[in-house]
């Protein structure tokens, strides 16, 4: 058996547990406990080293890890989490916490994917920031259609005026760093070629998945969260669903099939037929999104601009 590691990750500690050895420990999050990781794992001879998804706290010793030339895998808390239900599991701890981690690797063996570079790493925190300040900007622009006072309208107004100013700077921002990158810049170019897609689209696939293009119609889909998922047991059949994978790229994918619907003529006529045959427009919609990633993952992977039929 290969020797696996789960890593249960907090803001000042990372908890470890390798198998299957049994051997549990703690070691810092911060760039001393990560190398004494580094050095024990190695000792170890750890094949695969797993962490929990957790907002950004994995991000250094993911990174150190990877850096080190162990195979990083970063898993969904909530798989994880069923996994340990399903084995009636319900206590609860950090330490227990690690042991399932590694006991859920080595039970579904997870595809091992190359983790993002520093520059994509910052590339993506731009993004994301630019999303929160867009909406920060939504919720005051909300509040000063319902504000009564002049004072309250006169604080809006600026803190409006400071948020679009923050926005400028880091579209700014993102515009040098898409420039100084060839790879970036053909990317944003060959994703905007088709219509429906601008550049918030783009930099967002992107920022969060670099896959596109490496993978078939399936698995992108999957990955993105816009593959069905049917519920099914005997004569019944419930509905079909999508959710899971990656909720911002879900979301702006969302929001161009919107706008492909009514200017793409290749998207527009397919939302059109799902609604003639009798199918709900979020349904239609989403079946837009679905088939937009796919044209999108194949310009990507054939190099080769929007041509419209």
């Amino acid at each position: 058996m290969d020797v696996i590691v789960g890593i249960d990750v907090s803001k000042e500690r990372l908890d470890v547990h390798v198998l299957p050895a049994r051997d549990s420990f703690f070691v810092g999050n911060d760039h001393a406990g990560v190398d004494e990781l580094a050095r024990r794992l190695t000792r170890a001879k750890a094949g695969i080293v797993a962490l929990e998804a957790t907002g950004g706290y994995e991000m250094l010793a993911a990174a150190g890890l990877s850096s080190t030339g162990f195979a990083v895998v970063v898993v969904n808390p909530a798989q994880v989490r069923s996994y340990a239900h399903a084995l009636g599991r319900r206590a609860k701890t950090d330490p227990i916490d690690a042991a399932v981690i590694a006991a859920f690797v080595a039970a579904t063996s997870p595809e091992i994917r190359p983790l993002r570079d520093e520059e994509s790493e910052v590339f993506s925190a731009i993004v994301s920031r630019r999303r929160q300040i867009v909406q920060m900007i939504t919720a005051e622009e909300n509040r000063a259609r319902m504000a009564l006072a002049k004072e309250t309208s006169k604080s809006i107004r600026r803190l409006l005026a400071a948020l679009r100013r923050e926005l400028e700077s880091l579209d700014g921002d993102l515009d040098g760093r898409i420039r100084k990158s060839p790879l970036w810049r053909v990317r944003e170019a060959l994703l905007t070629s088709v219509p429906g897609v601008g550049p918030t689209t783009a930099r967002t696939l992107i920022a969060e998945m670099p896959e596109l293009g490496s993978l078939d119609r399936r698995r992108i889909a999957s990955l993105a969260g816009v593959a069905p998922f049917t519920r099914q047991s005997g004569k019944w059949r419930g509905k079909s669903f999508i959710g899971g994978g990656r909720s911002r790229v879900r979301a702006v994918l969302f929001m161009a099939a919107l706008v492909a619907a009514r200017h793409n003529p290749v998207l527009k006529a397919f939302r059109d037929r799902l609604v003639a045959a009798g199918k709900p427009k979020i349904v239609a919609i989403v079946a837009t999104m679905r088939k937009l990633l796919t044209i999108l993952n194949a310009i990507i992977r054939d190099g080769k601009p929007w041509q419209s039929a």
